[in-house]
Order: structure tokens, then sequence, then C-alpha cells
């Protein structure tokens, strides 16, 4: 019989897809490249959100902008099914990869990502963005909860 401890009070992991407004959200990335390739220009700390790093978004939505991370919302999240994140799983298998080494990435000591997909999931990341129209049809098909 095992006799592992479990700490209750351990913070849930961090979701690098997070909403803007999701409690304890930051901004850890900016998107950048061209419409066909964009690409996460990641920063060197946390930036908490707040209305004035939203506004430096201009006129578009701030997700098209800024990549946001927060703790995981859990069964609150329509990509959580009870113990895992299923679009990062899509993601792996459904998109390519975007970089051949790892990203310099603040989130990934507590990323729920890299705990679940590891590298595999980093090499994809630099190529999310979280809201845009142009949005390619494997990542689109891999963002639908439905599917």
């Amino acid at each position: 019989m095992s006799t592992a401890v479990v700490d209750r009070h351990a913070s849930p992991p961090l979701c690098p897809s997070a909403p803007a407004r999701l409690d304890g959200a930051f901004v850890f990335g900016v998107v950048g490249g061209t419409p066909e390739e964009r690409r996460v220009g990641y920063l060197n700390g946390r930036v908490p959100v707040t209305d004035e790093v939203l506004a430096l978004a201009g006129p578009v939505n701030p997700a098209e902008v800024f990549r946001f991370a927060a703790p995981c919302a859990g069964s609150g999240c329509s990509h959580f099914d009870g113990s895992d994140c299923r679009l990062v799983t899509k993601l792996v298998q459904m998109t390519p990869i975007a970089s051949r080494a790892l990203p310099a990435c603040q989130v990934r000591p507590d990323c729920r990502w890299w705990k679940q997909e590891g590298k595999s999931a980093c090499m994809r990341c630099p190529a999310i963005v979280t809201e845009t129209a142009g949005r390619p049809e494997a990542e689109r098909m891999a963002c639908d909860p439905a599917v």
C-alpha cells in the first residue's frame, strides 16, 4: 500500500492559454511575426494584467497580441477532462513543431502543458495565439472542445 503524501495546498498548474481576465492572469509573451507565421516572443518576467496593459493591444483583442497564463481552471475549463488538458494533447497531435529548441519561457516550471506533454508542447507553444481570425485549420480544430 502506498503512503504517498498529497499536498492539498499546492498551487494548481498554470495554463499558458488562459483568458486575460482569469484570476491570477499575467502576460508572459507578445505575439509577433506575420499573419502567416505568428511567433510568440517570451518575456523575461511575468507582467500582471491591468487595464493599462490590455489597452496596449490597441483596437484588437488583447489575446491576439499577448499570451496570458493563469492558474488552470480545472473543471471550469471546457478543455479539461478531469485529469488532463485535452487542448494541449490535440495541439501536439494536430499542429506542426514551431521550434526545435525549448523557448526561454517563464511559465514552464509550473505549466500544465509542460507537465503533461513535455518538450512536445513547448516546441509548438511559440506558434500558439489564443485568439486570431486567421488561425490555421489544424489549430482551429485542436482548439475546438467539441472535436
